[in-house]
């Protein structure tokens, strides 16, 4: 796929791995329309991306709101004309076990985030994408292909969009170009942050932190443009994660404990 002069929408572009990859495609030489709710950290973005020679244009988006994701669509067409790939980066996480979680409520706000958000952008843009024969970039997780252990409504809501993603490619007959790109761990994001606890409420600064197996953001956004550029059906950040269909068939139960191992080992 071609990036110079290349439109391309980014949810979740106010920070971590939706604004350092908005950066580097802008400098690339695409256009990039920023989306997300914080119009503030949007401005940051989009006025380094501005004074570096690249080309974005904000747009404030609730991606759950169907409303906001179609003036996010209009005012792509008024300002570039045309999209050409819509990158889903937007998201929410947790960290809790099951059982540990006072109220499931906020089960709600990341389907709402991770999977509706997702419909909502994609309903909106896909006649654009289908007229030029573009993209839907899912910036997702390995946990879309299996359960993970304190990640229960996550994991749910990933493998909603990954069912979801696939049926549209059968439907689209190619009409669209649908990629998914599995990343683990990443350091340098605010996603484990922000992440629900058992409480409902945001986790913060815990001892979830990430170790010297994470990926870091540089890393993973050259590896993410590497996919993007050669149209990849699928890619996984770090390279092992491409192992995890055939664990899960063939070795299910090793791959299992070593799931609850990494989370132990982080939580200790």
């Amino acid at each position: 796929m071609k990036i110079s002069n290349t439109t391309f929408i980014i949810t979740g572009a106010s920070s971590g791995i939706g604004e350092a990859l908005s950066k580097k495609l802008a400098a690339r030489g695409a256009n990039v329309v920023l989306a997300a709710r914080n119009k503030s950290k949007l401005n940051q973005v989009h006025d380094k991306i501005q004074s570096s020679g690249g080309s974005s244009l904000v747009i404030p988006t609730d991606i759950t709101d169907y409303n906001a994701c179609k003036h996010l669509v209009k005012e792509t067409i008024l300002k570039f004309n045309q999209i050409d790939s819509l990158i889903l980066n937007a998201g929410v996480s947790m960290w809790a076990f099951f059982d540990k979680i006072e109220d499931p409520i906020f089960f709600k706000n990341l389907m709402e985030i991770n999977y509706t958000g997702a419909v909502n952008c994609v309903h909106t843009a896909l006649p654009h994408l289908k007229r030029v024969r573009g993209s839907i970039v899912s910036i997702t997780t390995a946990q879309a292909i299996m359960g993970f252990p304190a990640h229960s409504g996550y994991a749910a809501s990933k493998h909603a969009l990954h069912g979801f993603l696939e049926t549209l490619e059968l439907e689209g007959q190619g009409s669209v170009h649908f990629s998914n790109i599995y990343l683990g761990w990443i350091k340098g994001t605010s996603l484990r942050q922000n992440a629900f606890g058992a409480d409902g409420e945001k986790i913060g600064k815990s001892s979830h932190n990430h170790d010297g197996k994470a990926i870091d953001l540089d890393t993973c956004i050259k590896k993410i443009i590497q996919s993007i550029r050669k149209d990849k059906r699928q890619s996984f950040i770090p390279a092992k994660l491409k192992f995890i269909p055939f664990f899960n068939l063939f070795a299910r139960g090793w791959l299992h404990r070593k799931a609850l191992k990494a989370v132990k080992d982080y939580e200790k």
